[in-house]
C-alpha cells in the first residue's frame, strides 16, 4: 500500500512539473534568434531603421535579432516568404506602405495584408516635394496654378512604380486635378540627378536623399508630407499647413509576423518594440534618418493603423488605376 501511494505521488508531481514546464515553454520568448526577413536591399532606409531597432531588442532580449535582407518584385519575395512561415514569432518582416498596395495594383500575389499582424510601430516617414529652381514657385499653391497653366508641358518623376513616393504623387494629383507627364525611374537617386538637370520639374523624394540640395538652392521645396515639419527644414510647411490637408497622407514604417501567431507572443514583441523606442540613443540615431519616431502604441492600435492605411491606399491606387507590369 505503501508503495502504491509513493507511486501515485511520485506520478502526479512528474505530472504536474511536466505541465509548469510545458507551461513555460510556450510562454518563455525569445528562447533563440529572430529573423527578420526584409523586403528591400541592404545599406537603404529600410536596413538602417532595421538594424538601429534590431540592435536594442537583441540587448534587451538577450537573443540575437538577425536581418535579412530579400528584395525583389516590388516586395513581394520577402512578403510571401513571411506569409506562409511558422507562426511562432521568430519570422518577422517589414511594413510598408508596398505591403497594403501591391495586392490591389498587381494580379497573383500570394498574400494580402490580411496575412501579417502588425507587431511594432518605428517611424512616421516624411516626404518633401521639390522642385527645380526653374519652377516660378515657392509654394504648392504657385505649383499648383503654374501646372495648370501648362498643362502637359511639365514632367514628374516617379522613382518607383507603387513606392510610396508614387503613391503620394498619384494622391496629390488627384487632389489637385495636375496634368504632367510621368517620366519613370529606378529608384530615387536617377531621377534626382534629373531633376537637378531640369529635365523633370516636379518629385516627391525622400528628405535625407534631397537636403544638400535644398541648403545649397539647387532645388526649392514646397512642402513636406508629415506629421510635423521637420527640425531640418523648419521654413517648409507640411501639406496640411499649404493648404491640402487631404494629401498629407503620412505613411510609417514598421513590423509584422504571421497571422496566426499567438496573442501572447504578439503582446511581448510589441511590448519589446514599445521598450526599445523609448530608448534615448535609438530615437537619436532614428531622427537622424530624419525621420518621426512613433509613439508606443498596442497591437489593437496598430491594427488600425493598417485598416485604415489599407482603404486609403486602395482608394487612391482605384482612382489613379495604378498598375504594375508583372
Amino acid at each position: 500500500m505503501c508503495k502504491r501511494i509513493a507511486k501515485t505521488i511520485g506520478l502526479v508531481f512528474f505530472l504536474v512539473c511536466g505541465l509548469s514546464g510545458g507551461a513555460r515553454a510556450q510562454t518563455v520568448f525569445p528562447d533563440h534568434a529572430i529573423r527578420v526577413v526584409l523586403p528591400y536591399p541592404a545599406g537603404g532606409i529600410v536596413d538602417i531603421i532595421t538594424r538601429i531597432v534590431a540592435d536594442k531588442l537583441a540587448a534587451n532580449w538577450g537573443q540575437p535579432v538577425v536581418v535579412e535582407p530579400k528584395p525583389g518584385a516590388n516586395g513581394n519575395l520577402a512578403w510571401a516568404q513571411v506569409a506562409q512561415a511558422a507562426p511562432d514569432g521568430y519570422t518577422w518582416t517589414f511594413v510598408s506602405p508596398a505591403l497594403f498596395a501591391n495586392p490591389r495594383m498587381q494580379s497573383n500575389i500570394p498574400y494580402s495584408e490580411k496575412d501579417f499582424v502588425p507587431v511594432g510601430g518605428v517611424v512616421w516617414t516624411p516626404w518633401v516635394l521639390v522642385v527645380p529652381p526653374s519652377v516660378p514657385a515657392s509654394t504648392v499653391k504657385e505649383f499648383v496654378d503654374y501646372v495648370h497653366a501648362n498643362p502637359g508641358k511639365l514632367n514628374w518623376a516617379n522613382g518607383g512604380s507603387g513606392s510610396t513616393p508614387h503613391l503620394n504623387t498619384e494622391i496629390f494629383f488627384n487632389a489637385t486635378k495636375l496634368d504632367m507627364v510621368e517620366v519613370p525611374y529606378r529608384g530615387q537617386p536617377p531621377a534626382i540627378l534629373d531633376l537637378l538637370a531640369d529635365r523633370v520639374q516636379f518629385m516627391v523624394a525622400s528628405p535625407s536623399l534631397v537636403l544638400q540640395y535644398i541648403q545649397t538652392g539647387k532645388m526649392k521645396p514646397l512642402a513636406v508630407v508629415g506629421k510635423a515639419r521637420l527640425p531640418a527644414l523648419p521654413d517648409v510647411p507640411t501639406m496640411a499647413e499649404a493648404g491640402y490637408p487631404e494629401t498629407n497622407v503620412v505613411s510609417w514604417y514598421g513590423f509584422c509576423v504571421p497571422r496566426a501567431t499567438r496573442p501572447a507572443v504578439v503582446d511581448k514583441i510589441v511590448a519589446g518594440f514599445n521598450a526599445a523606442l523609448q530608448d534615448a540613443g535609438v530615437r537619436a540615431a532614428l531622427e537622424k534618418q530624419m525621420a518621426e519616431v512613433m509613439e508606443p502604441m498596442t497591437s489593437a492600435q496598430l491594427q488600425a493603423l493598417v485598416t485604415s492605411d489599407t482603404e486609403k491606399y486602395a482608394a487612391i491606387i482605384k482612382a489613379a488605376n495604378i498598375r504594375i507590369q508583372e
